[in-house]
């Protein structure tokens, strides 16, 4: 099959390399692949076809608007930052809740406690940027390459990118494991995600559980070679703006139930259900703070 890079493809269609990109990222066109940082398009490909706008939910709609206003004391700033640090402090970054509010709110950071690991600060930027994407396309189909791509968004720029063996906005070469638990082989993941995809994307309309079944799936699966829990847990709150469904953040408060679920979730669904039921309780209050309706 011959392949056209994004620009020509864009010129050929009459459209933005951005919306060239957001396509392929979006599994919008059959056939383009992600090689290293540059998306190849099967010469042939079709342009998408215009989905009509479907009614999103009251949160999803004032996310939308104010990340366009850019206004600060919202509850997509509270998101932006809440979200980020709980997810990224349960992975082991040592930035504080008020130095990942400084760097969202002023791109900048300040420490008195010593000495800041430049990755951190590079993820938490790079969330920020994620969280905008989801935003953006809590709409669109989850695709393969669209989960691929939140992976590429949250670590470009970082060390990691620097190392051979390690794939950025790709799955993992070696073997890992979580929680001393084995996953999926390398050489496994794609057809193991595949089909995680085609059985929940089967469902009409995915209840809360099939969102939280598809995240223990992930997590077992442990697709990258790192990132997977931030990026999983990104796609459960993505699932629930989409679907309708208030969305929730793990603290670190419940950090160890979240693990806990996570283990226990093929045997008994209760643990991991209670947990998310529990920050879901949470958010509502966020919600009822900033008068955003939902539905119970």
């Amino acid at each position: 099959m011959e392949y056209i890079s994004v620009k020509e493809w864009a010129a050929s269609h009459g459209v933005s390399e951005r919306t060239a990109r957001n396509y392929c990222a979006q599994g919008k066109i059959d056939g383009a692949r992600l090689i290293g940082k540059t998306w190849n398009i099967p010469v042939d490909a079709a342009l998408p076809q215009r989905r009509k706008k479907s009614n999103i939910s009251p949160l999803l709609a004032t996310l939308k608007e104010q990340k366009a206003a850019r206004i600060k004391g919202n509850i997509y700033h509270r998101v932006q930052i809440d979200l980020t640090y709980n997810s990224n402090h349960i992975e082991g970054s040592r930035l504080t809740h008020d130095q990942t509010r400084f760097i969202f709110e002023t791109n900048t950071i300040g420490s008195p406690d010593g000495p800041v690991n430049v990755d951190d600060i590079i993820e938490t930027t790079n969330h920020f940027r994620v969280i905008d994407y989801i935003i953006d396309t809590a709409e669109e189909p989850l695709t393969e390459a669209y989960i691929k791509y939140l992976h590429f968004l949250l670590k470009s720029g970082t060390s990691d990118e620097r190392k051979d063996w390690f794939k950025v906005g790709d799955y993992k070469m070696l073997p890992n494991e979580v929680g001393g638990m084995d996953t999926v082989a390398p050489e496994n993941v794609g057809k193991e995600i595949r089909k995680l995809l085609k059985e929940y994307n089967a469902r009409k309309y995915p209840t809360f559980e099939d969102i939280l079944d598809f995240h223990q799936r992930f997590e077992a699966i442990h697709p990258f070679q790192d990132g997977n829990g931030r990026v999983g847990r990104l796609i459960m709150f993505r699932e629930c703006l989409r679907l309708g469904y208030v969305p929730f953040i793990i603290t670190d408060s419940l950090k160890m139930f979240y693990y806990t679920g996570l283990r226990n979730w093929p045997d008994i669904k209760g643990y991991l259900m209670d947990t998310c039921l529990s920050a879901q309780d949470s958010f509502k209050l966020l919600l009822d703070k900033f008068r955003i309706k939902y539905k119970d």
